[in-house]
């Protein structure tokens, strides 16, 4: 999970998908389209490691994602991303549930899946709408306004603070924890390995803090959850629960910040598409699993081949890194007719394939139907109040090989 910022590679020959550049150019999407086509199980070179396998059909990354016994996820193989995590120094809490594998991911797993059951989230409706209605509420009365700091990086970080049971006034803390967690390629964000480390100190003080508060003061949110957890009859150890609030940060922001960032772009570069939900709001639940499908707001996932096998043809060693690659899943020709359109109303057929934004397998993401409830109410509010809203200027992205991110984005509307 974490990591020194990568040097810039410089290999000769085909793309380089490690390279973080490809993302915030926008060039990566017709390189997967041409991978998908031609070499859809691509050997990727890398200048500072072994290579990877590079994974793009959707089908492929199904079976890989639920055959956790022949592609590993556990940390001991090198984890969920492509850099090794347990070759890397600063990293020094026990594994994750998401660089672990079965049975052991699924006792982590049921640590917190009751902060996260149907009822519990239908019951945080009125209070994320209250939030989205605030945050509306307070947009400049100029007409223009920063989107992501303003609304889309806000509305999950304060729906994070009440699953933390922490005050909302500690988002700040927890987005800029987030923020340098996975901004390891953008210098803006990782600004030197001497910050990354006060942030990982600060951080586990922070969670230090609330474990000690919890012990004594349990309550229902997730940190109660971990510290009263027990895996295997035995309380859930400091540096699991350190790890584990780490990635439960990252989980509750990236994924929906982006989401919504991407989806209000991808809106204002189709306004058709836009029109289609302002004259029919029916079809916003459709609408943010297309968001979900066209942002892929989480990039990549890794595994390691555990033994010899055989995937379209090619020979994948005992070892060998086997990088999956949903942004280029999302867009298979083989799963849609037109992937690369961008279509509000695709999922009002029950017939759609399942976007794989969230993963698949033993890996999907837990809080998938929170994302999809503050995304699909964050839309109905926003293009209820500001139906002309737009994308003003250009776009500032973060450099990443990880998350499709927007870092700036400046939007304006009529007031």
């Amino acid at each position: 999970m974490l990591r020194p910022k990568a040097e810039k590679l410089d290999l000769e020959g085909g793309p380089d998908l490690k390279d973080p550049d490809l993302y915030m150019r926008g060039a990566h999407h017709e390189i997967f389209r041409a991978l998908r086509a031609n070499e859809p199980v691509y050997w990727n070179p890398e200048a500072d490691g072994p290579g990877f396998w590079a994974v793009t059909r959707y089908d492929d990354i199904e079976t890989i994602s639920k055959n956790p016994k022949l592609f590993s996820s556990a940390k001991k193989m090198g984890g969920h991303r492509i850099f090794n995590e347990h070759e890397i120094e600063e990293n020094r809490t026990d594994a994750t549930m998401i660089s672990m594998d079965p049975p052991e991911h699924a006792a982590y797993r049921r640590m917190i899946t009751p902060g996260f059951v149907p009822r519990r989230i239908s019951n945080m409706e009125d209070r994320i709408r209250a939030r989205v209605t605030r945050l509306l509420d307070n947009l400049p009365k100029t007409g223009e306004a920063e989107f992501v700091s303003a609304v889309s990086a806000a509305l999950p970080i304060e729906v994070l603070a009440e699953l933390f049971g922490v005050p909302e006034s500690d988002g700040p803390k927890l987005f800029e924890w987030s923020n340098a967690t996975v901004g390891e390629d953008d210098p803006e964000l990782r600004v030197s390995d001497e910050y990354m480390r006060q942030c990982v100190v600060e951080m586990a003080g922070y969670a230090a803090g609330l474990w000690q508060q919890r012990a004594a003061t349990p309550g229902d949110d997730l940190i109660s959850m971990l510290v009263h957890a027990k895996i295997d009859g035995e309380p859930l150890s400091f540096p699991a629960y350190i790890g584990t609030f780490i990635l439960l940060v990252v989980a509750g922001n990236e994924t929906t910040r982006n989401s919504i960032s991407g989806g209000l772009l991808a809106l204002s570069e189709h306004p058709q598409e836009r029109r289609k939900l302002l004259d029919d709001p029916s079809l916003i639940p459709s609408a943010v699993q297309e968001i979900v499908r066209w942002v892929s707001p989480v990039l990549h996932m890794r595994r390691t081949a555990t033994e010899d096998t055989e995937l379209r043809g090619r020979t994948i060693r005992k070892g060998d890194k086997v990088v999956m690659w949903y942004a280029s899943a999302n867009r298979d020709e083989e799963k849609w007719a037109d992937p690369s359109r961008f279509d509000v109303a695709r999922y009002k057929n029950p017939d759609t394939p399942v976007q794989l934004g969230f993963g698949a397998g033993q890996h999907f993401c837990l809080g998938s139907r929170l994302a999809e409830l503050q995304l699909r109410i964050l839309f109905e509010e926003l293009l209820r109040r500001f139906p002309d809203i737009e994308v003003a200027g250009p776009v500032r992205r973060l450099r990443s090989n990880f998350i499709s991110g927007i870092k700036e984005m400046p939007v304006r509307y009529q007031v």
